[in-house]
C-alpha cells in the first residue's frame, strides 16, 4: 500500500476536481458504472467522468428511462463520446446475464478499462427475496455486481494486457455501514433470528442502539443490518478479485465509503428517523455531502496511481473522504473473501474461472 496522490483531498473535495487531476486515467478509456440516476452519486460520477473525453461510458440502471435521462444531459453537455444505455436489475440474474451478453456483444469495444459498482439499496422494511432466493439487499448490492463484473471479466483482461500494472481496476462502492455487520455466513438470508447465529455473525448491536435502531437477540431480519452486512461483502469482494486477479492480470480492485447524500437510496428510509439521526451527529461533524461530493472518493479508487495491491493485513482496501480509510478487520479478512467467494458461486450457480 503506498499514500494517495493528492493528501489535499477530501470529504468536501467535487469528483470534477480529482477528474481533472486523473485526466490521463480517464481519457480515451472505456468505463462501466452502475446505478446511473440524475438523483444519485452515479450520475455525478459520470457527470465528472465525462469531462475529461472517456472514450465510452457504459451507463446501467433498472430503469432505462432514467438511464436515458443521464445520456441525454451529458451528451448535451459532452457530446462526443460514446455512451451506451444498459438495462439491468441486479436483483435478478436473468437481467444481468442478459446486460453482460450484450457487453460481450459489442465489437465495436472489445476492452473495459474501469468498472466502478455504484449501484445500491438501503433499508429495505421488510425482508423481501430475489427472484432466485437472495435476501434482497445482498442480492442487489453484492450478488449482481459479483454476477456482472465476472461475466464481463474478458473485456477487463484483455484491456489489461496493454495496460500499466494496476490501471484497471474494479470499484465496489460500500459503506461506513460495514460497522452494522460481519460476513454473515451460516445464514446469508437473515432467516435466522440473532440468538442462534455465531457469535462473530451476530449484528453490532451497539451501533444499530446508538442510532435508535432495534437489535433484539429475537429478530431475524434487521434492515440496516442486511444493509450492512451487503456493504461488508461488497468489500470483501474487493479483496477476492484482487488475490485472485492482481498478480495474474494486474487487475486491482478497491472499495470505499462515498459519505451520506441525498439521494434516491434512501428512498425506503423512515424519513422521520433519518432526521433524527442526521441531528444526533451534527454534534460530531456530520454534513450531507452534494452527490459530486459524495462521487468525489469514487474516483480517487479508480484513477490515483499510486494505489496499488493493498497489504496482507487488508489495509488500503478501503477509502474513505477521498484518503485510506479502516475498515473492521473482519471486512478484509483473505479467508472470509473466499469463504464469501465461494458462497456467491453457489448463489449464482456458476464456478468463476479466467
Amino acid at each position: 500500500m503506498t499514500s494517495v496522490t493528492h493528501s489535499e483531498f477530501d470529504g468536501k473535495t467535487d469528483a470534477s476536481t480529482v477528474a481533472t487531476a486523473f485526466a490521463s486515467g480517464i481519457k480515451d478509456r472505456t468505463i462501466v458504472i452502475t446505478g446511473v440516476n440524475k438523483r444519485g452519486i452515479g450520475f455525478a460520477t459520470a457527470q465528472a467522468l465525462a469531462s475529461q473525453s472517456p472514450r465510452c461510458l457504459i451507463l446501467t440502471g433498472r430503469s432505462a428511462t432514467k438511464v436515458q435521462e443521464c445520456i441525454d444531459a451529458l451528451s448535451s453537455e459532452y457530446p462526443n463520446i460514446d455512451y451506451r444505455l444498459l438495462q439491468v436489475d441486479l436483483s435478478a440474474q436473468e437481467s444481468v446475464r442478459k446486460g453482460a451478453s450484450a457487453v460481450l456483444g459489442w465489437a465495436d469495444v472489445p476492452t473495459i478499462d474501469l468498472v466502478i459498482n455504484n449501484a445500491g439499496v438501503m433499508n429495505i422494511p421488510e425482508r423481501k427475496l430475489s427472484p432466485e432466493g437472495i435476501e434482497m439487499h445482498l442480492a442487489t448490492n453484492h450478488m449482481g455486481h459479483f454476477l456482472l463484473t465476472n461475466l464481463i471479466m474478458p473485456k477487463l483482461i484483455t484491456a489489461a494486457k496493454n495496460s500499466p500494472k494496476a490501471s484497471v481496476r474494479i470499484v465496489n462502492v460500500s459503506s461506513v455501514a460495514t460497522y452494522l455487520s460481519a460476513l454473515r455466513a451460516s445464514d446469508m438470508n437473515f432467516s435466522k433470528p440473532t440468538s442462534e447465529l455465531p457469535e462473530k455473525e451476530k449484528p453490532n448491536a451497539e451501533f444499530l442502539r446508538g442510532g435508535g435502531l432495534a437489535a433484539d437477540e429475537h429478530l431475524s431480519y434487521i434492515p440496516m443490518a442486511a444493509y450492512g452486512h451487503s456493504k461488508t461483502c461488497n468489500i470483501l469482494f474487493s479483496v477476492g478479485l484482487t488475490q485472485k486477479l492482481y498478480d495474474k492480470y494486474g487487475i486491482l480492485s478497491l472499495s470505499l465509503h462515498p459519505g451520506e447524500t441525498r439521494s434516491e437510496l434512501s428512498r425506503t428510509t423512515d424519513q422521520d428517523w433519518l432526521e433524527k439521526a442526521t441531528k444526533s451527529r451534527e454534534s460530531q461533524g456530520f454534513f450531507w455531502k452534494t452527490q459530486p461530493q459524495a462521487a468525489s472518493t469514487s474516483l480517487v479508487a479508480a484513477l490515483d496511481p499510486k494505489l496499488d495491491k493493498p497489504g496482507s493485513d487488508g489495509s488500503g482496501y478501503w477509502l474513505n473522504d477521498c484518503r485510506f480509510g479502516r475498515a473492521p478487520p473482519y471486512a478484509v479478512d483473505e479467508v472470509d473473501a473466499q469463504k464469501l467467494w465461494e458462497l456467491s458461486e453457489g448463489f449464482v450457480g456458476q464456478k468463476m474461472d479466467w
